[in-house]
């Protein structure tokens, strides 16, 4: 469980940092499919080069694939039309809440009475950490939730039935090959050239982060409960706290510093139940 518990929360520290260069991007869907389509491409070559999995759980890969679109498209609206400091929690602490009890009911997860209460003391601090928000901003931010929870319970089957490190890689391909179809029948094919043109680096930076964020999650719930998981992963809401309000200039700091202690508390909970 240290191992796993490490892996979580060393992905936070990653997550938050390509969601904060996204927010700040001018086009966040060009953002986003240029980041996962060069991590893609990265992972399929690491795959080659190793050697294709005897056990692959293609299923999982195929729905993941879909429902990762749905985020991604869903993602780069609520950025578009609310403050990330707000976006990020309510999406994050929402998906988190539902793939906690889909591990339970579909994967067979169990979770103690102390972890339990851990994990709403700080799903309760992240909802916290958005305060008001207008409804619009809520609807689009519990959309991507929604995704979150779906993929998380998905991935976290391929992973544990798969085994090893090839799902999570083989999973950026997937992920790739939807978001650029969508990408080209939306008709943006010439704005993504363009893009790449210009900023494959960071393209390169931002989707080796987000793919080892990813493998490090999927790792981590081979031998942990998902809900433990992906709850220590959205420790980011922390981070995240701290840097809207300090360095995108976000209002309503001690609110959201207030709300951080929350998150911390449930998450001190989760690890001594966990």
């Amino acid at each position: 469980m240290l191992a796993a518990t490490l892996l979580a929360l060393g992905a936070a520290v990653l997550h938050a940092s390509w969601n904060l260069w996204v927010k700040q991007s001018g086009d966040r869907f060009i953002a986003l499919w240029g980041q996962i389509t060069v991590a893609g491409v990265g992972c399929l070559v690491i795959v080659l080069a190793v050697g294709w999995p005897s056990n692959l759980a293609w299923w999982p890969l195929v729905v993941s694939g879909i429902v990762h679109l749905y985020y991604v498209v869903g993602l780069a609206r609520a950025y578009d039309i609310g403050d990330f400091s707000v976006t990020y929690p309510i999406a994050r602490g929402g998906g988190a809440l539902l793939a906690a009890l889909g591990g339970i009911a579909f994967l067979g997860d169990e979770i103690s009475l102390l972890a339990s209460a851990g994990i709403a003391v700080a799903i309760a601090g992240i909802f916290l950490l958005s305060g008001r928000a207008d409804r619009d901003h809520v609807r689009a931010a519990l959309a991507v939730a929604a995704t979150i929870g779906i993929y998380s319970v998905v991935d976290s089957h391929g992973s544990r039935t798969t085994g090893g490190n090839l799902y999570p890689l083989l999973l950026f391909t997937s992920e790739a090959i939807f978001i650029t179809l969508h990408g080209l029948m939306a008709g943006r094919r010439r704005d993504m050239a363009i893009a790449m043109r210009t900023m494959w680096p960071r393209f390169a930076l931002a989707g080796a982060a987000s793919a080892l964020t990813y493998w490090m999650v999927l790792l981590a719930v081979q031998d942990a409960p998902v809900g433990y998981v992906t709850v220590l992963r959205e420790s980011s809401v922390v981070i995240v706290a701290l840097v809207g309000t300090k360095w995108l200039g976000e209002a309503h700091m001690a609110r959201r510093v207030g709300a951080a202690a929350v998150v911390i508390a449930g998450l001190a909970l989760l690890v001594v139940g966990g």
